[in-house]
Order: C-alpha cells, then sequence, then structure tokens
C-alpha cells in the first residue's frame, strides 16, 4: 500500500511538471487557439503648438478691429435725422394741454407758415381746436407740406402723412356726426308740426263742443200749445 501511494503522488507530480513545462513552451513560442490578447492603450494625441495659433488669432483680431468702422459716426447720423419729428412730437404734447383761448393765440402767432416745420405746428394747433372749418385749413397745410420736395420738408413727410390720415377720418366722422345730428333735428320738427296739428283738433273738437245746444224738454213745450186758441 506503500508503495501505491508513493507511485501516485510521484504521477502527480510528473503531471503537474508537465503542464507547467508545456504552459511555458506556449508562451514562449507563440499564441495558442485559446489565448486572450491584451488590448493595447491608445497613444496620447501630441499638444499642438500655442504659439502659432494665439499669433494667428491675434492677427486677424487686429485685421477685423483696423477693418471695422468707428461706431460713433454711424450712430449720430440717425439721431441728426430724427431731431425735428422729435421736436415736433414735444410741440404737439405741449398743444395737447392748451385751452382754446391759448390754442388761439397760438394760431395767431404762427400766422401764415412757410417754413415746413411751422407749417406742422400749426396744423396741430388748428385740429385742436376741434371745428370743422379749422380742420380743413390743417389739413391744406399738410397737403402743402407733402408737396414740398426740400429736404427740411421731406424729413417731416412721415409724420405729416399720419397726421394727415389722421385728420382725413376724423373730418368724416364729424360729417357723418353732423349728418346724423341733422336727421335727429328733421325728427324732431316734424313730431312737433304732428303734436301742433293735434293739438288744433283737439282745440277745434272742444269749440264743437261747447256750441251744441242743449234739447228742450216736452213737458216744457206741451202747456205752451194749450194756451194758443185756434184760429177760425
Amino acid at each position: 500500500m506503500c508503495i501505491k501511494a508513493e507511485f501516485l503522488a510521484h504521477c502527480g507530480r510528473t503531471r503537474l511538471a508537465t503542464s507547467g513545462i508545456a504552459l511555458a513552451a506556449a508562451l514562449l513560442g507563440g499564441c495558442t487557439p485559446g489565448q486572450i490578447l491584451p488590448i493595447p492603450r491608445p497613444a496620447a494625441p501630441a499638444a499642438p503648438a500655442p504659439a502659432a495659433g494665439s499669433a494667428a488669432a491675434n492677427n486677424n483680431n487686429s485685421s477685423s478691429n483696423a477693418a471695422s468702422p468707428a461706431p460713433a459716426a454711424g450712430s449720430t447720423a440717425p439721431a441728426a435725422d430724427n431731431a425735428p419729428v422729435v421736436r415736433i412730437l414735444a410741440y404737439a404734447d405741449r398743444v395737447r394741454t392748451l385751452s382754446n383761448a391759448e390754442l388761439t393765440q397760438e394760431a395767431a402767432r404762427l400766422g401764415n407758415a412757410y417754413i415746413p416745420a411751422n407749417q406742422l405746428q400749426l396744423a396741430l394747433v388748428l385740429a385742436q381746436l376741434r371745428q370743422t372749418p379749422e380742420l380743413i385749413r390743417a389739413q391744406e397745410l399738410l397737403t402743402r407740406l407733402l408737396a414740398n420736395t426740400d429736404a427740411e420738408a421731406q424729413a417731416l413727410h412721415p409724420l405729416a402723412r399720419l397726421l394727415a390720415a389722421r385728420y382725413g377720418e376724423q373730418r368724416r366722422l364729424e360729417d357723418l356726426l353732423e349728418k346724423q345730428n341733422q336727421q335727429t333735428r328733421d325728427v324732431q320738427r316734424r313730431l312737433d308740426q304732428t303734436n301742433e296739428r293735434l293739438e288744433a283738433l283737439k282745440a277745434i273738437e272742444r269749440s264743437l263742443t261747447s256750441r251744441t245746444p242743449s234739447p228742450a224738454s216736452p213737458a216744457a213745450t206741451a202747456p205752451a200749445g194749450r194756451n194758443h186758441a185756434p184760429t177760425p
């Protein structure tokens, strides 16, 4: 029994040694069918040179800054073009709070305006009086202003067209209101005439009723007939 156990142990050691030798030979000789290859790590990318890129960016920025115009000169041009319109709007806001007497004085001060700005101011004053003849005069001033082709007048043309459209609509509504008021007055006049005729008919009826005599009673007429003697 002892000899057999020693023989089995010797066989096991021999097998382990044989398997170790085979594994080492496989590793040295090449890949076997069951071998798993290790995954290679990617190489780190090369960092770009910062000096050349920054220099190019600085050159581009400097060239774009040199090519762009100065913003101060361009931004003041629209403000200068809108200055007359801004002054007219401020004047319209001031005129809106004036009374009729003050508006009349302002219209007399402007007189027969020939300057485009004064024509527009006078049109605002006349329209604020809220009278049809003055509104018509304001429309005529705006028409003269729109027909003017000077640079000063053309700067005020957009505002003049806006006011002309507004005054035209205002005049149309005033004419419609006046027509409705006239119709109301006509209806009231016909109603008054009808009431007068009705009162006249009532008066005639009362006069006829008062003139009708009362009928005589038969008892009062009988004795008078017996007192008269018959004629032969």
